[in-house]
């Protein structure tokens, strides 16, 4: 990927600038090469934070669709150089790539959404894993399903410990409902987000 030149005033703000460079160069510069790496194929992973209720979210895209959404408590340095190693290593952030899945998410925290339409890139999950989220996403908004009637439609019933784990490895919390997954008893669990957060959700959906 060249240098633009409507780039070189940029790039000299952030090497020669007598205060150094300003927060809105920087922000420009990588909104200017995310935009350019896009339209020459060379941006594999496109990523964005989004504010929510529960703190700072880290939501990434592929061009195959969302790959993921971490909590702040999942390190999102450290998510971000797994999806390097584990994707590519073309990673920056874009909000343009990113728009819809921020708009949605933005609405279903305020009540207005009910299902997320957006396309999934499901390559960080493999075997019965995959199998036990692709169910979790027929799980109606409002209601919830137990580990073992989960595990009894991925097709192995006495498998709850490997949909809890699969709950707890979801890549893409929220779009795919873990959180309406509880236990046989109406407790509702563990929860990679927290317990808290899980209740909140579960509160939210039989709200509105």
């Amino acid at each position: 990927m060249n240098t633009d030149d409507r780039d070189l005033p940029l790039i000299k703000g952030l090497v020669g600038g007598p205060l150094g460079p300003s927060t809105a160069d920087v922000d420009r510069l990588r909104a200017r090469l995310a935009e350019r790496a896009d339209a020459e194929g060379l941006l594999d992973v496109a990523y964005r934070i989004v504010d929510s209720p529960f703190g700072a979210l880290l939501v990434a895209t592929t061009t195959d669709g969302l790959v993921r959404v971490a909590f702040e408590r999942e390190v999102h340095d450290t998510v971000l150089a797994n999806l390097a190693s584990k994707i590519s290593p073309r990673i920056l952030p874009s909000d343009r790539r990113t728009d819809d899945i921020a708009s949605q998410l933005d609405e279903y925290f305020a009540g207005n959404r009910r299902s997320f339409d957006v396309p999934l890139d499901l390559r960080l999950v493999v075997g019965f894993r995959r199998t036990v989220l692709c169910h979790l996403r027929e799980i109606a908004y409002g209601t919830t399903e137990s580990y073992v009637t989960v595990a009894t439609a991925a097709g192995n019933p006495k498998a709850m410990r490997a949909v809890g784990s699969a709950c707890s490895h979801n890549p893409i919390p929220f779009v795919i409902p873990c959180h309406r997954v509880v236990r046989s008893d109406g407790s509702i669990g563990q929860y990679l987000g927290g317990p808290e957060v899980k209740a909140a959700l579960l509160a939210l959906e039989a709200a509105t």
